[in-house]
């Protein structure tokens, strides 16, 4: 199915975090690399994932969403940072997942649900990024979340621990790997009202020279 048809078709507009593999992706070790990635539009057939490395139409794939489980699918069509996935499961597992939708939905609605911590960490509205490496490559990276002091990132890059960096103008180091991407600390903290703005910057002249201070863990 394509992402055309799909949207006119019944789905809920639902935001999970969660993971993925594609075949022939491989760390340093051999083992098959884990990207995350974030739903967009779900029903209880296909999904629409935004993700750091697309693939191709017609690979298979396995996915794990915190909310979700395991799905395993197929890829069959892709957008800019996106895919749509057509989910394998059987009938009793539909009508389950059908229902957990319902609740995910309600639960995201619900505004007495909130996060206590100094810097609470969200998922910004556009996962999607420049990012900058110490040598002035650059290239596309998605946003599994952020606070206002820093953020955890997927990307073809896997950056060593301690190397300077930047997501549009927001400078830091890589400071931790995650099991699908890495944690950045920003050389300072930013205000809410401006991190969207400058996240989207995409300027080669970013001054990564600011991030000699030592990593925090």
């Amino acid at each position: 199915m394509s992402v055309e048809k799909f949207l006119k078709q019944r789905a809920v507009k639902i935001t999970v975090n969660g993971s993925y593999t594609l075949p022939n992706w491989y760390d340093a070790q051999g083992k098959l690399r884990s990207f995350a990635c974030r739903t967009k539009r779900v029903s209880p057939f296909r999904m629409i994932v935004d993700v750091p490395v697309v693939g191709k139409v017609g690979e298979r794939l396995t996915s794990y969403f915190e909310e979700f489980g395991k799905f395993d699918g197929c890829i069959t069509d892709t957008m800019g940072g996106s895919f749509l996935l057509e989910l394998e499961m059987t009938h009793a597992m539909r009508e389950k997942f059908a229902d957990k939708l319902t609740w995910i939905e309600k639960k995201q609605k619900d505004p007495s649900i909130r996060e206590a911590r100094n810097n609470p960490r969200f998922a910004p509205v556009a996962p999607h990024a420049m990012l900058t490496l110490a040598d002035g490559t650059m290239q596309s990276c998605f946003i599994i979340d952020m606070s206002l002091s820093g953020a955890a990132v997927s990307s073809e890059a896997q950056p060593p621990i301690g190397m300077p960096l930047a997501i549009g103008a927001c400078v830091g180091r890589v400071v931790r790997h995650l099991p699908n991407g890495f944690a950045i600390k920003f050389v300072e903290t930013y205000k809410q009202s401006e991190l969207a703005r400058l996240i989207s910057r995409k300027s080669k002249e970013l001054q990564l020279a600011s991030a000699d201070g030592d990593p925090v863990a």
